[in-house]
């Protein structure tokens, strides 16, 4: 096998900045979450940020999974659509520069996708994300050739928002089981999962091999309250469930059996992309022979480490010897 994981996802270069609750209220948008906005409301965020550090990286959900799996030292591909701008050119290079395969033609038109990650002093984030070139992934986009070479293939449940990028999807889906290829999937987010209940638990329910929620997506999914319902609940449907559950670690549902992980003690800074970082830590881990309890232990290590700084990209690498301790 030539890769551990292929990801599928939208790309998104972040743009994180700190911000004063006074300066977040003047955005005018909903504090703590994701929202979508157009290339006009971007760039009006954006220039409020002039004069505030900036810190820039190539992200997007899947993008920062992807990059943590090669930051454990696997081997990774990913797939998504990027503008032939400085943007596109800054996300590929960043990519590339973390080890990660990626061949994409950039789009002739349009502009690459940006998030404005606003990190409030209480570490909460307001994502505003403008997809730009991203929501034009197609399924010709998605090759087989990589599928077949991956033990994983992996899909962000953003995608699942756009005709064409669902589409772009299922043919991962449906290409990662003509190939005997393990499928991994993301509920992204608890809007998502109450906007498309339905669709997901007809995906746990069907290729879905491993499915990563965190405890809020658990409970809209399920109805219920107690996350070892929620996670035994979807284990039910699914063959593996990986369930965050913030500072207090998380819930893997493997072989019929709860394996609980436990939560790792940091001063909490950023909280963007912890249960991306999370889910590339567990890939690492069950794609490079470890047991489902070790790649939770060192995922939820990744997640803390990921907390404990300003945005999604591990500042600091585990080293080798790192990796040794924690599995020791």
């Amino acid at each position: 096998m030539k890769y551990d994981v292929y990801g599928v996802g939208n790309a998104l270069v972040d743009i994180q900045a700190q911000v004063s609750d006074e300066l977040l209220a003047l955005t005018g948008f909903d504090k703590g979450i994701m929202t979508l906005v157009d290339d006009a409301q971007q760039q009006q965020v954006i220039e409020k940020l002039a004069g505030l550090n900036l810190n820039r990286c190539a992200g997007g959900s899947a993008a920062n999974t992807i990059v943590g799996v090669a930051d454990f030292g696997g081997t990774a591909a990913y797939v998504s659509k990027v503008a032939d701008d400085e943007a596109g050119r800054f996300f590929l290079k960043d990519m590339r520069d973390m080890g990660v395969t990626m061949e994409v033609t950039p789009a002739t038109s349009g502009q690459t996708g940006t998030c404005a990650v606003l990190i409030s002093d209480d570490a909460q984030r307001t994502m505003l994300t403008n997809l730009g070139v991203s929501a034009t992934l197609t399924e010709a986009d998605i090759d087989e050739d990589k599928i077949k070479q991956a033990k994983y293939v992996y899909v962000e449940g953003y995608l699942l928002t756009g005709d064409s990028t669902k589409a772009a999807a299922y043919k991962a889906f449906e290409l990662a089981k003509k190939n005997n290829v393990k499928v991994a999937f993301t509920a992204s987010d608890p809007f998502l999962v109450n906007m498309i209940r339905d669709e997901i638990w007809s995906l746990i329910e069907g290729p879905v091999d491993l499915f990563f929620c965190n405890e809020e997506e658990a409970k809209s999914l399920t109805g219920k309250d107690d996350p070892v319902e929620c996670a035994a609940e979807i284990h039910r449907h699914a063959e593996n469930v990986a369930m965050t559950l913030g500072p207090n670690g998380s819930i893997l549902m493997h072989g019929g059996e709860a394996i609980a992980i436990e939560g790792v003690s940091v001063d909490a800074i950023d909280t963007t992309g912890a249960g991306d970082m999370y889910a590339g830590g567990l890939l690492y881990g069950i794609t490079n022979g470890l047991s489902w309890k070790k790649a939770g232990h060192l995922a939820s290590h990744a997640a803390a480490r990921i907390v404990s700084q300003l945005g999604a990209r591990m500042e600091r690498r585990f080293t080798a010897d790192e990796i040794q301790q924690l599995l020791a």
